[in-house]
């Protein structure tokens, strides 16, 4: 996978570690960079099946019910987790699943903005 052309704002499987880093499990993830330098690093953020009654300011829900949800590639409802990153070359991409929509771009954008202080 890691030679396709990964972009930003793609919905991709990649192993995601777990909170203590003991091991990782093949997860749904966003692209939030294109890739990087020479060894094609991405940043990515985290999806989560589990849809929280209470989202923080830093999740973004994947509503199934969503006319453009099914660009996204995913099975059921889920929740974009942008507080939950990490960086990977594009090889440890195992597959692309689909693309966020625009309207969910500017929301991801905006968040991201307001976590990192540069609003």
């Amino acid at each position: 996978m890691g030679s396709l052309s990964m972009t930003k704002y793609k919905v991709v499987l990649v192993p995601f570690p777990f909170d203590d880093i003991s091991s990782s499990k093949v997860r749904p993830a966003v692209c939030l960079t294109e890739p990087i330098g020479p060894h094609r690093h991405v940043i990515l953020a985290f999806i989560t099946s589990r849809v929280s009654a209470k989202p923080l300011a830093t999740d973004l829900v994947l509503d199934s019910n969503d006319p453009e949800f099914a660009s996204t590639g995913l099975r059921v409802s889920s929740m974009l987790r942008l507080h939950r990153l990490m960086t990977a070359t594009t090889t440890l991409i195992r597959r692309e699943l689909g693309q966020l929509p625009p309207d969910l771009q500017v929301q991801a954008n905006s968040r991201l903005q307001k976590l990192f202080g540069l609003e």
